[in-house]
């Protein structure tokens, strides 16, 4: 699709300087940039690129003052980062919601309601008595199962599965691979040295504004519901066992994985390979580092915690300095033992 500079200043909040009516068709990096495509200068390092760049139009800040002539039209804005970021989202949009309508082969079960402009790609499945929203996009091979309601502008990309009785809010994002719903690790062990499986009767709930990466796996609950808050952001191959609730706005890296029926608050950070036990709650507001161990609940709020067994970051910090003098302190230590006895020999300290 094609826009004038005049458009996208529009869509911006810019100021054009050069030919507005100039169109643009695509995002390019500006050392890279070609005629019909919009680029950004954020960074000052890259400023030299403005002066060569062959690309259309420049998304600047207000503060640029250009020293050679630029070819380029240029869009002043008060921030180019978050500017070409805003038309980022837009041009995903189009691509994205682009689809409507439905391919074939696809099944749709009875009872089943699926709003307007909604898209089902080619052999994905929709069971009975669900209730899609507008505009949904559900990509190839995706399956819904029964009693599923999926709000509106949500994105199911290709092999999604969602389980039965789901709830997801409106404008999510699913990624390939995703499993929402499978059932919770629940065993009981026998007195054989077998284990006897608890059925999960429960389903998973997730608010709007959600993003669920690539392969990442939620369990429904044994009972009552798993809850994703609004606003979560979950990254590729993670682990949200059943009965967990993650806070509103929260972040997860990949590789982590928490146990069942640990509460996550609001706002938390948890970078890649996390640990988290189960039963546990973690506060508001927590940093948890990369494949930092988190075995008892956090009850303070704003607390950065790291390493193998978690603890408070400014302990760790402590005892990781002691950790890397640990053969020099060795050795200081048998030096002062060895010492220390031949003074005893020397009979200048008692044993005593």
């Amino acid at each position: 699709m094609q826009f004038t500079i005049k458009q996208i200043a529009h869509l911006i909040n810019g100021e054009v300087q050069g030919d507005d009516s100039l169109t643009v068709s695509k995002l390019a990096k500006i050392e890279q940039g070609n005629t019909g495509d919009i680029s950004f200068l954020a960074n000052q390092k890259y400023e030299h690129f403005i002066y060569t760049t062959k690309a259309s139009a420049v998304i600047v800040g207000k503060d640029f003052v250009p020293k050679k002539a630029i070819s380029a039209s240029l869009i002043v804005v008060d921030n180019p980062y978050l500017s070409f970021t805003q038309l980022l989202e837009e041009y995903q949009k189009i691509l994205n919601f682009s689809k409507k309508g439905a391919e074939q082969p696809v099944f749709v079960g009875t009872g089943t309601e699926i709003g307007e402009g909604a898209y089902q790609g080619a052999f994905s499945y929709v069971g009975n008595n669900t209730k899609i929203g507008k505009n949904v996009k559900i990509y190839p091979q995706v399956y819904i199962g029964d009693n599923v309601v999926i709000g509106d502008n949500t994105l199911i990309y290709a092999g999604v599965k969602i389980y039965s009785n789901a709830i997801i809010g409106s404008n999510c994002v699913f990624h390939a691979g995703a499993v929402i719903g499978s059932d919770g690790f629940g065993f009981a062990p026998q007195e054989d040295g077998t284990y006897k499986t608890i059925p999960q009767l429960g389903n998973v709930v997730i608010e709007d504004n959600v993003s669920i990466g690539a392969n990442t796996t939620i369990d429904c609950a044994t009972m009552g519901s798993t809850i994703i808050h609004q606003g979560v952001k979950i990254d590729n191959l993670v682990q949200v066992a059943h009965n967990v609730e993650i806070g509103k706005n929260t972040v997860i890296a990949a590789q982590t994985g928490i146990a069942g029926s640990t509460i996550v608050g609001e706002n938390c950070v948890l970078a890649g390979q996390v640990g988290v036990v189960g039963h546990i709650s973690i506060a508001n507001g927590t940093k948890v580092g990369a494949k930092a161990g988190v075995r008892k609940s956090i009850k303070q709020e704003n607390t950065s915690i790291t390493g193998t067994y978690a603890f408070e970051l400014n302990d760790y910090m402590r005892a990781a300095a002691v950790f890397k003098r640990l053969p020099q302190l060795d050795k200081q230590v048998r030096e002062l033992e060895k010492r220390l006895e031949e003074l005893i020999n020397e009979g200048v300290f008692s044993e005593a």
